[in-house]
């Protein structure tokens, strides 16, 4: 399969990523600096302890490290004007369904506004040629199809994050036809599916709850077995937010818009089957049952059409949802077991890189 990740392109390049101490921006963090890239990093600081931008020492590999919040404009600015970037890939976020029903406005301020925060800087930091907005796949209005989602299907959300994330889709369009093409800067959007991988404590997350709940000896109750999602590790969108980003900072314009990617169809599984493959490999005392009374409303069914990354990127998954718990299972043991985690977790990328 071909190498979308190009590290002669990468090397030297200036990258500045807002949520870079987050699960997924950590990752980020790790892989491009085994590329070479010069990589500044804007965000809170780790919500979670233990947390894997500490666990794997991510700092190490940056050139900027910068607490802050998207929503301090004065803030965002002078980082990003010390950094000089040359891309720009926006991952900071308030990630959770939970959390959005506890706390509406955060949400919306948080992925609304402080996006339009982070564009905003953009247009007036000269230098920057590509920006890459990381959505989500619940940025779609859910019909609960059977089948996935496109990128021209509408932006909608029940639940207040996946309105926001909707709307966050609205900006980034706006953005891009009032200011940003004309100033010459390529700006797209990444949807990805549900991600799993080493590192993730994120309470409410189904992965880092089995887990913590096995390790404790105790049953986990999980929200909606039923539910389907697409399972995917985290190293799978990754790879194509950085080919994409390449493709915007070399080509532009015909790359300037909203992408999915997501598992094959195959890998659009029940909750009840995640935990499932987590109890057998775990081994005998695995154990979970369904939380009683009435839930927050989610989506039931979340499919995505990744048609587009596949024929134009040349994006296909790399590891099936199965191989990726698998992967997941095993860093967690290699943390438990005190094994150097920036290591393993480099080495985990390399494998990743590897396979075909």
């Amino acid at each position: 399969m071909e190498d979308l990740v190009n590290p002669s392109f990468w090397a030297g390049k200036r990258v500045f990523i807002t949520g870079h101490t987050g699960f997924k921006g950590s990752w980020l963090c790790l892989w491009l600096s085994t590329l070479g890239a010069r990589v500044s990093g804007y965000a809170l600081a780790p919500s979670t302890t233990p947390n894997l931008f500490e666990a794997a020492a991510v700092a190490q590999g940056l050139a900027q490290h910068t607490l802050g919040d998207i929503r301090d404009p004065a803030a965002l600015r002078a980082a990003l004007a010390q950094a000089q970037p040359d891309l720009v890939l926006h991952l900071a976020a308030q990630p959770l369904v939970p959390r959005s029903y506890e706390d509406p406005l955060e949400t919306w301020s948080t992925n609304v506004m402080g996006t339009a925060q982070v564009l905003e800087a953009v247009r007036q930091q000269a230098g920057v040629r590509a920006v890459l907005v990381v959505s989500s796949d619940k940025c779609y209005e859910n019909r609960e199809w059977a089948w996935g989602y496109r990128e021209s299907d509408p932006m909608g959300g029940h639940d207040p994050y996946s309105a926001s994330k909707g709307a966050t889709e609205l900006v980034v369009a706006s953005y891009r036809r009032s200011f940003l093409a004309a100033q010459g800067i390529a700006l797209g959007s990444a949807r990805a599916g549900n991600v799993i991988g080493g590192g993730d404590w994120t309470p409410t997350r189904l992965v880092p709850d089995v887990l913590a709940a096995f390790a404790a000896g105790r049953p986990v109750t999980l929200r909606q077995p039923g539910a389907i999602r697409p399972w995917q590790h985290v190293l799978e969108p990754l790879r194509g937010y950085l080919a994409l980003a390449q493709k915007l900072y070399e080509e532009g314009p015909p790359w300037a818009e909203g992408w999915n990617f997501g598992p094959q169809p195959s890998d659009a599984r029940t909750v009840a089957w995640v935990v499932g493959q987590l109890a057998q490999a775990w081994g005998p005392d695995a154990a979970w049952a369904v939380e009683s009374g009435a839930q927050a409303h989610e989506a039931h069914t979340l499919k995505l059409d990744c048609s587009q990354a596949h024929s134009r990127l040349g994006w296909q998954p790399r590891w099936s949802a199965a191989t990726a718990l698998q992967h997941t299972l095993s860093w967690y043991r290699a943390w438990q077991a005190g094994a150097d985690m920036r290591q393993h977790s480099l080495a985990q990328i390399n494998e990743f890189e590897s396979a075909a």
